[in-house]
C-alpha cells in the first residue's frame, strides 16, 4: 500500500475482522485497473494494491450524512439498540468512557445539540465544541476544512450543524473520525428522522403500512426531506403532502416516492388531510430560510392545527413535530393524548445514544457511500457549500441519467 509510491499509507480505520479499509475521506472516485484501485482525494492520489478477487471496502464508511444510505436492517439495528438502552440505561453508563464527542453547531439549536451532549454524557463520555461560530476561529475566517481537520484530531466523533446545504458531506471529506449530519441548511436532518422512527416504532409498533401526513414548510424543511426519504423504504407507506404551492416538496423528493412506489397526494387543506391519517407530522414555517420578511409573513399562519381540526382526526392518530413550535399547533393541543412531540424529543436522545454506540463500537456497522465522480461542472445552487468553500472538489453522482451534486443533491448538468 503506497502513497505516490513512497512511504506506506496508514489508514486509521481498518476493519479488524475483514481487513477492509475506509479512509478519513472514505473515497471520492476510484477506477479499477487490473488489481489496483486509484483513489482521487482532495490533496493527492493514493494507489492501493488490492487483490482483484477480494471485496473492496472503499464504498463503506462511518459517516451519517443521509439516512437514505442506510439499509432497513441498519435502521432496525439502531431502533433495537435504542429500545435496549431505554429498558436498561444503567447498563450503558460507562459504554463510552474516555470518548469525546465534538458538537460543532454553526446554527442555533436546542434539542439536537443538547440531546447529543446528553446522550454522550449518559454513555460516560465527554463533549467539546461550540454553539456559536463567532466564538471560534470561524470568526477569523477559518475555512471548514481546517476546522474539521483540527477538531477530528481532538475528538472521537463529530456532530455538525450548518446553515449551508451540503456542509456535512464536505466536512466528512476532511474528518478522520465518524461524522454525523445534524442538519445542513434546508437539505437534510438524518438524526431527527432517527428520532422519528424510534418514536413511530415505540408508539405505533411498526414503520410500514402507515399513512403519514406532513404539513408546513415542505420546501425548506430538512426534517421532512429526511423523513420521507427514509419512510419511503418501507412497504405500504403512503404520504399526504400538505403545503402551499410556494412551499411544496422539492422534485427530488417526489422522484424518491415514485421510485419506491409510494402512493402520495398533494393537499392544500389540513382539515381535509387529517381525517384518515396514522401520523400527522407538523413543521413550522422556517423564517430563516425566506429571502424577505414579507414572504415569510405571507406563509406563516396558513396551516395551524387547532382543536376544531383535531376533532376530525382518528383517535389513534399521533401528532409529531421536530420542534421548535411557533404557532402551527395551538397550545391547548398539548394535553391531547395524541400529541407526542415532547415525548418524541426524549426518544431522540435514546436514538442518538444508539447511533453513537454503533458508530464507535460496532465494526460491522458501515454505511454505504454513493459512487461519485470528479467532474468539470460546478454546482450552481447558491445555497450549496461549494459556493462558499472554493477548494472543494467538484463531486457528482448519476441519477436517472442526470448529474447531481454530491453535496446538496441538486442537478448540475
Amino acid at each position: 500500500m503506497r502513497k505516490n509510491e513512497q512511504k506506506p499509507f496508514q489508514s486509521p480505520y481498518t476493519h479488524k475482522k475483514s481487513g477492509k479499509i475506509w479512509l478519513p475521506k472514505n473515497y471520492i472516485n476510484f477506477s479499477k485497473e487490473k488489481n489496483r484501485f486509484i483513489l482521487i482525494i482532495p490533496q493527492e492520489f493514493v494507489t492501493i494494491e488490492w487483490n482483484k478477487n477480494e471485496s473492496c471496502g472503499f464504498m463503506e464508511n462511518k459517516n451519517l450524512i443521509d439516512l437514505e444510505a442506510m439499509s432497513v436492517e441498519q435502521l432496525a439495528k439502531i431502533v433495537k439498540k435504542a429500545k435496549k438502552i431505554m429498558q436498561s440505561p444503567a447498563d450503558y453508563r460507562h459504554a463510552c468512557d474516555g470518548k469525546i464527542l465534538a458538537t460543532l453547531f454553526y446554527e442555533p439549536s436546542t434539542r439536537t445539540q443538547m440531546s447529543f451532549q446528553t446522550a454522550m454524557l449518559k454513555l460516560g463520555g465527554r463533549t467539546i465544541g461550540f454553539d456559536n461560530p463567532m466564538n471560534s476561529s470561524v470568526s477569523k475566517g477559518e475555512n471548514l476544512k481546517d476546522t474539521i481537520s483540527v477538531i477530528s484530531g481532538y475528538a472521537d466523533i463529530i456532530a455538525i450543524r450548518h446553515p449551508t446545504e451540503g456542509t456535512a458531506m464536505a466536512a466528512s471529506l476532511y474528518s478522520e473520525v465518524p461524522l454525523i449530519n445534524c442538519g445542513d441548511g434546508g437539505h437534510l436532518h438524518p438524526t431527527q428522522t432517527l428520532t422519528d422512527i424510534v418514536t413511530l416504532s415505540c408508539e405505533k409498533g411498526r414503520l410500514d403500512h402507515l399513512k403519514i401526513g406532513v404539513c408546513g414548510d415542505l420546501l425548506n424543511g430538512r426534517t421532512v426531506h429526511s423523513l420521507i426519504k427514509t419512510l419511503a423504504k418501507y412497504e405500504g407507506n403512503s404520504f399526504v403532502l400538505v403545503s402551499t404551492p410556494e412551499l411544496c416538496v422539492p422534485l427530488y423528493i417526489i422522484d424518491i416516492l415514485e421510485k419506491n412506489g409510494c402512493a402520495y397526494e398533494i393537499s392544500n387543506s389540513l382539515a381535509d388531510a387529517v381525517t384518515d391519517l396514522d401520523v400527522l407530522y407538523m413543521t413550522r414555517i422556517q423564517r430563516e430560510r425566506f429571502k424577505s420578511e414579507e414572504d415569510y409573513q405571507a406563509q406563516k399562519n396558513v396551516f395551524v392545527l387547532d382543536r376544531e381540526k383535531l376533532d376530525r382526526a382518528p383517535q389513534d392518530m399521533i401528532i409529531l413535530h421536530p420542534l421548535p413550535r411557533v404557532n402551527e399547533i395551538t397550545v391547548d393541543i398539548d394535553d391531547d393524548p395524541r400529541a407526542l412531540y415532547f415525548k418524541q424529543a426524549q426518544y431522540g436522545m435514546f436514538g442518538r445514544m444508539a447511533l453513537i454506540l454503533l458508530l464507535l463500537q460496532d465494526e460491522d456497522f458501515l454505511i454505504p457511500a454513493r459512487e461519485t465522480q470528479v467532474c468539470d461542472l460546478r454546482c450552481n445552487n447558491p445555497k450549496c457549500i461549494t459556493r462558499h468553500e472554493a477548494y472543494l472538489p467538484n463531486l457528482s453522482y448519476e441519477k436517472l441519467g442526470m448529474r447531481m451534486c454530491e453535496y446538496c443533491d441538486k442537478r448540475i448538468d
